[in-house]
């Protein structure tokens, strides 16, 4: 062995060594303060939620099969009157699950389904009732996202709202709310 073949392997030999000495002397240098959050999140992850867990909470979502049906439904029922329009379909949390832009459908409705779909679920209410709450309350509107026309209704399960589905695009909001209100219906079919 020459003498450089010799230095650059004890070089490297004496890395590697002091790499694992640091590696070492890193781990051991762990608080065991910072252990404990450890544990206490592995038995809370561990542990199966109850009905009497008050740690937890279970929720309803619609399925992106039947957000689909409801949609087609919806576009299906404003195609049946030669409307074009585009229907959108939000989570409860106001997430677009599907939209459906119609043959010929404005451009401005893709917007405003998703929009109108928000308003309704996030009230839980139609969006044509919601029109109405804007003479009392007219900062209302000013909620990011947003939309107080009709055209809108919730999904509900229970009461509660999981979806919401908007229509745009037909010449009133009686109809794009008569529409997604077919969406509705026909998640229960």
């Amino acid at each position: 062995m020459n003498t450089r073949t010799r230095v650059l392997t004890g070089t490297a030999l004496a890395v590697a060594l002091g790499a694992g000495a640091f590696g070492a002397v890193s781990a051991s240098a762990t608080p065991a303060a910072d252990a404990a959050p450890v544990a206490a999140s592995a038995a809370v992850a561990g542990k199966k939620a109850g009905p009497s867990d008050k740690n937890f909470t279970t929720t309803t979502h619609l399925t992106v099969d039947a957000a689909t049906r409801a949609a087609q439904a919806a576009l299906q029922a404003a195609q049946a009157e030669n409307q074009k329009v585009t229907v959108a379909v939000v989570d409860r949390n106001g997430n677009p699950i599907v939209t459906l832009r119609g043959d010929g459908a404005g451009p401005q409705s893709y917007e405003s389904a998703q929009r109108k779909a928000f308003t309704a679920v996030s009230w839980n209410a139609p969006t044509s009732v919601l029109v109405g709450r804007l003479a009392q309350t007219p900062n209302l509107k000013d909620i990011p996202g947003t939309l107080f026309l009709g055209g809108g209704t919730p999904v509900q399960a229970n009461g509660a709202p999981v979806a919401g589905i908007g229509v745009a695009g037909a010449p009133s909001g009686d109809l794009d709310e008569k529409f997604a209100k077919a969406g509705v219906d026909a998640l229960g079919k």
